[in-house]
């Protein structure tokens, strides 16, 4: 039986974080409906998600329709898990990162 590489496991679900500045709302809210149902942890307005490449590029999509792009935001990036992730803060890091480095 041949042996599964790790990173190709790893890679099939990738950490991705959106984070957004919305103006409206009612538009905010529905953005936040939108990532609640994808995201493992996050705060306002930043989203820790852990996605297959074509469903994080789908949701992208899905919540720029949902933005106006001339007043509002949004960013989606994705987070190499081989490197470490610093936190700063009393909020809580346990998030998709396995190890948060508090500085």
């Amino acid at each position: 039986m041949a042996k599964m590489s790790v990173k190709k496991v790893t890679r099939k679900f990738r950490p991705v974080v959106f984070a957004y500045d919305i103006q409206n709302n009612k538009t905010r809210n529905k953005v936040f409906k939108i990532l609640k149902e994808w995201r493992l942890d996050g705060q306002k307005s930043v989203h820790e998600c852990r996605l297959p490449k074509k469903s994080a590029e789908e949701l992208f999509i899905q919540i720029s329709s949902a933005i106006d792009q001339s007043t509002d935001s949004l960013i989606m990036t994705w987070v190499d898990p081989y490197r470490k992730v610093l936190a700063r803060g009393k909020g809580k890091t346990e998030s998709m990162f396995q190890k948060s480095y508090r500085i």
